[in-house]
């Protein structure tokens, strides 16, 4: 198989991170119920076997923040410089997006520094909510500016609400809050007016954006208020549109025929999700896309030439 996609959604699990987290807070959140076995190994076997040529590699949720400042601090530093250690050992297979200490806003703008200045990562990857912490929250805009004024990417990966603990109803946080948080973090950045305000970063959010296509215009009437309307002067769906969106679980009919009325085909990435998503999701991604009816051309943005343009930005 021809390697050619680049996969802007794949984890990675550094041994330390892994050690300092542990099973009991990885496995809960995914369908499987346990942290995957994982090196850059499987990874790029994997990939050669779905025609991957790159992946640009992230932490999933749960994420770093489990309360202490230095010990968050050490471990992000620690997770971006294996991500670019094993870009290093494996050159043209892997890219990065580097992670943040956040909720800590003095570590974040250092790390932010340190990733894109030294490490050269591709871009920031951050989670939908830190501690309930939505990132349109006026105490994040220091490190929200800071990426607009950088141009950067920014790649959203959903995480649990600390709400979901009161109300589970007995299924994986991936299965339904993971996309509904990610609808929630959508709505707080364009109601903060934080999308109208950083108009230079280029924004990916994962799961062809979870419910957010279904709901793009019911978020829209609220426009009709004025509290709402200031933080969105151009309009919900001028912000939406502006958009970028992975295909990670969401290669199909439903989902598509939803997210290609909200977006132009050249606003959505491959993605996988591997190996949070086992290796045969990363088959049924390959396998839905190709079955959807597209032109050549728009499957060949979407798995490569959209990332490409976006990456170099």
């Amino acid at each position: 198989m021809s390697a050619h996609r680049i996969d802007v959604h794949h984890h990675i699990l550094p041994p330390g991170y892994v050690r300092a987290v542990g099973d009991d807070r990885i496995g809960p959140l995914i369908v499987a119920g346990k942290t995957p076995e994982w090196t850059p190994q499987h990874s790029i076997e994997a990939m050669d076997r779905n025609g991957i040529e790159k992946a640009i590699t992230s932490i999933s949720a749960p994420g770093l923040w489990f309360g202490d400042i230095d010990a968050t601090r050490h471990l992000t530093r620690e997770c971006n410089d294996y991500a670019a250690r094993i870009r290093l050992d494996h050159p043209g297979r892997f890219g990065v997006f580097a992670s943040l200490p956040l909720p800590d806003v003095e570590g974040s703008l250092r790390e932010i520094a340190y990733a894109l200045d030294e490490l050269k990562a591709d871009g920031i990857g951050m989670l939908t909510n830190y501690d309930g912490k939505y990132p349109g929250d006026p105490e994040f805009a220091p490190v929200l500016d800071e990426l607009n004024r950088r141009g950067a990417v920014v790649y959203f990966h959903p995480t649990e609400a600390p709400c979901c603990h009161m109300h589970g109803i007995g299924v994986p946080a991936a299965t339904l809050e993971f996309p509904f948080d990610t609808t929630k973090a959508v709505t707080n950045l364009l109601f903060s007016g934080t999308f109208a305000r950083c108009r230079d970063i280029r924004f990916i959010f994962s799961h062809a954006g979870g419910t957010v296509p279904f709901l793009a215009e019911r978020i829209a009437r609220l426009e009709v208020r004025p509290e709402f309307r200031a933080s969105v002067p151009d309009g919900v769906m001028f912000e939406l549109k502006r958009l970028f969106f992975d295909t990670a679980l969401s290669a199909n009919q439903l989902a598509f025929s939803a997210l290609l009325k909200l977006v132009a085909p050249e606003q959505v990435l491959f993605g996988s999700d591997y190996p949070f998503a086992p290796e045969s999701t990363m088959v049924a991604t390959v396998k839905g896309l190709s079955e959807l009816g597209l032109p050549a051309d728009v499957l060949l943005a979407i798995e490569r030439t959209n990332a490409q343009r976006l990456l170099k930005g």
